[in-house]
């Protein structure tokens, strides 16, 4: 059951970060940064969320079950 979450994690992570570098080409995300020098916040979250995500499904799905044969 691990590895199945493990897996839904690390494919939810990888559409956020898609999602995320889809919107950090937008021109919404374009005028904060214009002002700010810094990328949309929504973005970052994106991405961040994204990478958490990512790291948290791969080491579910290939971590062993920890118990001895």
């Amino acid at each position: 059951m691990k590895k199945a979450i493990g897996a839904l994690l690390l494919v939810a992570g990888i559409a956020l970060i898609v999602y995320g570098f889809d919107a950090s080409d937008s021109v919404r995300a374009d005028v904060p940064a214009v002002f700010s020098g810094a990328p949309a916040l929504k973005t970052m979250w994106l991405l961040l969320g994204g990478s958490a995500a990512s790291v948290v499904g791969v080491a579910m799905t290939f971590r062993g079950s920890g118990k001895a044969p």
